[in-house]
């Protein structure tokens, strides 16, 4: 864990009293709600919390420095969370950095606004607030973030372990929690009762892992199945994974077919390169790459890949319109797919 998000996750565990505002700002919404629950869960079940958005603190600057401020009915602790929020926040966050007294912790969750933004500027110059940008971990810092959690939660993993259970996130932190929590309770670990994380766990709780999340989605994409592509992508919407966890998953399955794709259009056959490509394809998985290998060639592919990051810079940007984007794009590559080489 990186110096900041180390600090961050410090004071949100103890819910520092010296901590007013947390100001959480980037990209990846997923992961900022993530922190905002540590909190809510620092504070205890009992704790109320209380939703703003942006658009009533714009038309009512005063109400985030009197809810802070405010005692709870029932006598019990209390937190604001807005989201979403941005810069039309700017004169709340300023009369509640300078209000007298505020017992109540504020969390913005703030995907729009930049490092420049008049919020983030005020809350940096605040030894009352912290300020931390959240972007989607990607790598080595994707796996050091799923070893990291699992061990908050009493388990212990290999490394190759904690990448594949990372890369069935689809780099979405409140996914990737959900499943380690799952995890924990079907193995009765926790930090005094600290237990193994094998692959075998993965594998009887599969439903929530490779079999049941993204795999599924990625191996009839890149197979052509149209149809059961549009039925995937309906159930994954229904269980709350879409946009940029879908996205990142058929990215990284792309980038797994150019890379044993090459080996193929240089002269070995697609046998021998299943046969050779070790660890990096999953055993479960290997049928579904052969086909797809059979499928794709290396331009089709950078075409693929192309679309894909287009996609998920399209998401990312303001004003993204919603689900159809990428359900569109998913369903362009299927075809695709479905016309072989």
């Amino acid at each position: 864990m990186k110096p900041a998000e180390a600090r961050l996750v410090r004071a949100l565990d103890a819910a520092d009293p010296a901590i007013r505002l947390y100001v959480l700002h980037g990209e990846d919404q997923a992961g900022a709600r993530s922190f905002a629950d540590r909190l809510g869960k620092a504070l205890g079940a009992e704790a109320e919390r209380i939703d703003l958005d942006g658009a009533t603190l714009r038309s009512d600057p005063a109400r985030l420095a009197d809810e802070a401020a405010a005692f709870s009915m029932f006598g019990g602790r209390r937190w604001i969370r807005v989201d979403p929020a941005g810069d039309e926040c700017h004169d709340a966050v300023e009369a509640l950095l300078q209000a007298s007294a505020a017992g109540n912790p504020v969390v913005l969750i703030a995907p729009a606004l930049r490092k420049d933004s008049r919020v983030v500027k005020a809350a940096n110059a605040s030894e009352a607030a912290i300020v931390h940008a959240c972007y989607a971990p990607e790598g080595r810092d994707l796996t050091d973030l799923t070893q990291s959690l699992a061990r908050e939660q009493g388990l212990d993993m290999r490394t190759d372990v904690a990448a594949r259970l990372a890369r069935s996130s689809g780099g979405d932190r409140a996914i990737l929690a959900s499943e380690i929590e799952k995890l924990a309770l079907y193995l009765d670990a926790a930090p005094d009762r600290p237990k193994k994380l094998e692959d075998d766990a993965l594998e009887a709780l599969g439903a929530g892992v490779d079999e049941g999340d993204l795999s599924r989605l990625t191996a009839v994409v890149f197979g052509g199945d149209v149809a059961a592509a549009d039925d995937e992508l309906s159930r994954l919407l229904a269980e709350g994974i879409e946009g940029i966890p879908v996205l990142r998953a058929l990215g990284r399955r792309a980038l797994l077919l150019a890379q044993l794709g090459a080996q193929v259009a240089a002269g070995d056959s697609v046998d021998r390169v299943m046969e050779t490509s070790g660890k990096s394809v999953f055993f479960k998985e290997q049928p579904a790459v052969t086909r797809a290998l059979q499928r794709w060639n290396p331009a089709t592919l950078a075409t693929a890949a192309a679309r894909i990051a287009e996609a998920e810079r399209q998401v990312k940007a303001p004003g993204y319109p919603g689900g159809a984007l990428v359900e569109q794009e998913v369903l362009a590559i299927t075809r695709r797919a479905a016309r072989r080489n």
